[in-house]
């Protein structure tokens, strides 16, 4: 049985500030636009305070936590495994942790050729 490939995971020190803004504000989402300035982090939002577009897609879950990447951005980044981290900074204007002198930031991996086939095959049958 092939395991399954993720798209989207975070390191230790961003589960443990989502931990803390779940806390301070409930039930949260990111979101990864891609555009520039605050648009080229991944913003976090309170989940009932952002509406996700139509073209926007579900990478997957981190710390509990839905993430989103927008249509266009996906197309450029859809061979690469996004990693979120934390690092010390101030935040996105809108985004929850600007305050906590602390700020997440998209790291990424390209895929194995294995790892890029499984996903493949998820998709064919996503599809089909």
């Amino acid at each position: 049985m092939t395991e399954k490939v993720l798209r989207v995971t975070a390191t230790e020190a961003a589960i443990a500030l989502i931990d803390q803004l779940r806390t301070k504000y409930g039930p949260l989402m990111f979101h990864q636009s891609g555009g520039c300035c605050d648009g080229s982090a991944p913003m976090c939002y309170p989940q009932a305070e952002f509406i996700v577009g139509d073209y926007d897609r579900l990478l997957g879950h981190i710390g509990g936590v839905p993430f989103y990447i927008s249509g266009p951005q996906f197309e450029y980044w859809q061979h690469t495994h996004l990693i979120i981290d934390v690092v010390p900074g101030r935040g996105g204007m809108f985004s929850l942790e600007g305050p906590t002198g602390q700020r997440f930031l998209t790291r990424s991996r390209l895929y194995s050729d294995e790892e890029w086939a499984t996903l493949e095959a998820a998709e064919r049958t996503r599809v089909a």
